[in-house]
């Protein structure tokens, strides 16, 4: 079965609990492999809102990408998410970071593999670079752990905190 790589995040009610909850449901939809430890981070785009948990989750799945994104989207919707605005604060936030190996580009589904701005947030990477190290992102042809690095060394210091 295809492997997809999730990342989890919330700020709500109770976050790690929302986790929890988000990583039992995700069952519903393949096997979950590994979970990363929960990060701490800084809201990103809007700051006047709570701190989020993040983690990242392998989900191996029979579900192709697209059906993957509305299952998804429907059990952010199951467990309580009401859309908000960009960057907003939210129970619960189910992303495809990668899927196997694959690029995809599909504007009309809104959806983009890999994603296209983890390389740019810690939240992302540090959970990731716990998991899959040495795995090569398909369009930027560098390992995980070299692209925290790089983020790390273009940020000065890690603002992220293992829970």
């Amino acid at each position: 079965m295809p492997l997809a790589v999730l990342g989890l995040g919330s700020n709500q009610g109770n976050p790690k609990q929302n986790l929890d909850r988000a990583i039992e449901a995700l069952s519903a939809l393949g096997q979950v492999k590994e979970t990363a430890p929960y990060i701490l981070s800084k809201p990103e785009g809007y700051d006047a809102q709570p701190d989020f948990v993040n983690t990242v989750v392998l989900l191996s799945t029979p579900y192709k990408p697209a059906d993957l994104l509305r299952k998804l989207k429907e059990l952010e919707t199951k467990l309580g998410r009401v859309p908000t605005f960009k960057d907003g604060p939210r129970v619960i936030d189910l992303d495809i970071l990668f899927y196997d190996d694959q690029i995809i580009f599909d504007d009309q589904a809104m959806l983009f593999v890999p994603h296209p701005r983890l390389q740019d947030r810690e939240f992302v990477l540090k959970p990731l670079n716990y998991l899959l190290p040495d795995y090569i992102h398909p369009k930027l042809g560098k390992t995980i752990t070299a692209l925290y690095r790089e983020l790390m060394r273009n940020k000065g210091a890690a603002t992220c905190k293992i829970l």
